[in-house]
């Protein structure tokens, strides 16, 4: 006898269930695809080096909003702030798992000041951008509009990680009765989205400025005479004739780091409110922990012989990478809902123009005082991927070193450690900044003390002059 406990089918009738996912995810590979065809014939778009998923997010924004019109809705606003949240920790777990080395000789010191730099700009917008809608705050709490004081934290995280986090940190304002926030995620969503454009116009512009000013010259571009196999390029790896197919193989080590990473939020959640606090905000993050350890354990089977084969492909793992950063900028771009950031246009406004001004200056002065000889291309990496991504960074970078000459890239890849040790502060504030206004006004002062230690250490040579005994890093010189 069948027992048909429930019954059903693959029609429009279970929509939901059974199409819903299908049709959104589509939706954002149409509209990846559409970003990409406005990119390649209109110039404008294409001189300012505007991301395609930019693009096609924008518009899948603008056709959903005239749908609404016409009560109609077309982008189901809560599966893409799912699937922004998502991509961003499995962005970061391909990024981290791949086995990348430096290409250049670099200095120690660069290293760490790389990673300082990083730090110092986050705690600059933090406390700048706390300290404005603080002010805000104060000008507005007895009105009829009061504009939430910890909104202007969202800064960094729109800017310096882009929509995930800025999305996340924006739903937990939100569900934090203390902080008077609504941003329902679309507040977050939108500085990610302006710092994007401020990435692409800002660096094309110091491009053409420089060029004109001060005599910016594209590095000579020189073809290699050898061919590499992207897909096995040290020869190995596992052939593409597996049982298995290699990209498989590739994202089920994504997989693993992230179902780690999950255990590792699960338990955080359940040990006290605090950590349960921190733990979902910061996927991103454990997701790139849980990917280095296993490295660290695929790096030991390999040394003692008990792996014998390669089995992560960098190649393949920028690839992850970066399918998961353009979902995640066309769905965190369509996800925002306009009457949503109605209030917040002002604050939305004022953080966007002096974030990008303070973070323009700063990291500017930086590259000069300690990164001479290929001051340009370290600004135009750092700038691109402090208001935008690393993507934006590096194509910015690109622009005048498209053979990656200058140890950028590889300075780039060797701060991500002290880089995350000094940002860490901001990270785990973030949760007790949005307990109370007085808790915000601590965490802006020691905002701003990080961000003093860390420029001073930057710029120690000049302050402390001879007392100093570090020498200055000497000048890059390209060689041959």
């Amino acid at each position: 006898m069948n027992d048909h406990v429930s019954s059903w089918d693959f029609t429009l009738a279970n929509y939901d269930a059974v199409w819903g996912f299908v049709v959104q995810f589509g939706l954002l590979l149409l509209f990846l695809m559409l970003g990409n065809i406005l990119r390649r014939k209109i110039p404008l778009f294409r001189n300012c080096l505007i991301p395609s998923a930019l693009l096609g997010g924008g518009v899948l924004l603008l056709i959903n909003f005239i749908c609404k019109q016409f009560d109609f809705v077309l982008v189901d606003n809560r599966l893409m702030q799912v699937i922004t949240y998502h991509c961003l920790a499995i962005g970061f777990a391909a990024m981290t798992l791949k086995t990348e080395k430096s290409t250049h000789k670099t200095n120690r010191a660069q290293v760490v000041e790389f990673g300082a730099l990083q730090g110092g700009t986050y705690m600059l917008q933090a406390f700048v951008g706390l300290g404005i809608t603080l002010i805000m705050f104060l000008i507005t709490r007895h009105g009829n509009k009061v504009i939430s004081y910890i909104c202007g934290l969202i800064l960094p995280l729109a800017f310096g990680q882009g929509p995930g986090n800025a999305l996340s940190w924006d739903i937990n304002f939100t569900n934090t009765e203390a902080t008077q926030f609504a941003g329902n995620g679309s507040f977050g969503l939108s500085l990610a989205s302006i710092g994007f454009v401020v990435a692409s116009v800002f660096g094309i512009i110091y491009i053409n400025i420089h060029k004109k000013v001060s005599g910016l010259k594209v590095r000579d571009s020189k073809p290699s005479d050898e061919t590499i196999d992207q897909t096995n390029p040290t020869g190995r790896e596992i052939p593409d004739n597996e049982s298995v197919d290699k990209f498989s193989i590739q994202a089920g080590f994504v997989a693993i780091a992230y179902a780690l990473s999950f255990l590792f939020m699960v338990l955080l959640g359940k040990l006290s409110a605090f950590t349960n606090s921190i733990a979902w905000g910061f996927n991103f993050l454990w997701a790139s922990l849980a990917a280095m350890l296993i490295k660290v354990i695929v790096k030991k089977l390999r040394k003692t012989q008990l792996m014998h084969r390669e089995y992560i492909n960098n190649y393949q793992m920028d690839r992850i990478s970066g399918f998961a950063f353009d979902l995640m900028i066309v769905a965190g771009v369509s996800a925002i809902e306009i009457n949503d950031i109605k209030n917040y246009i002002l604050p939305i406004i004022i953080l966007s123009v002096v974030g990008a001004l303070i973070t323009y200056i700063y990291i500017r002065l930086v590259a000069k005082e300690c990164f001479k000889g290929f001051e340009h291309e370290f600004f135009l990496m750092s700038f691109g991927t402090l208001t935008g991504t690393a993507s934006n960074g590096m194509i910015l970078m690109k622009e005048i070193d498209p053979s990656l000459k200058t140890p950028t890239s590889s300075l780039y890849i060797l701060s991500n450690f002290p880089a995350m040790v000094m940002i860490a502060p901001l990270l785990l504030l973030l949760s007790f900044a949005g307990q109370s206004l007085t808790n915000a006004l601590i965490a802006c002062a020691i905002f701003f003390v990080l961000w003093l230690v860390y420029t001073i250490f930057l710029f120690r040579r000049r302050v402390f002059k001879k007392k100093y005994k570090d020498k200055p890093v000497e000048e890059w010189k390209e060689e041959g």
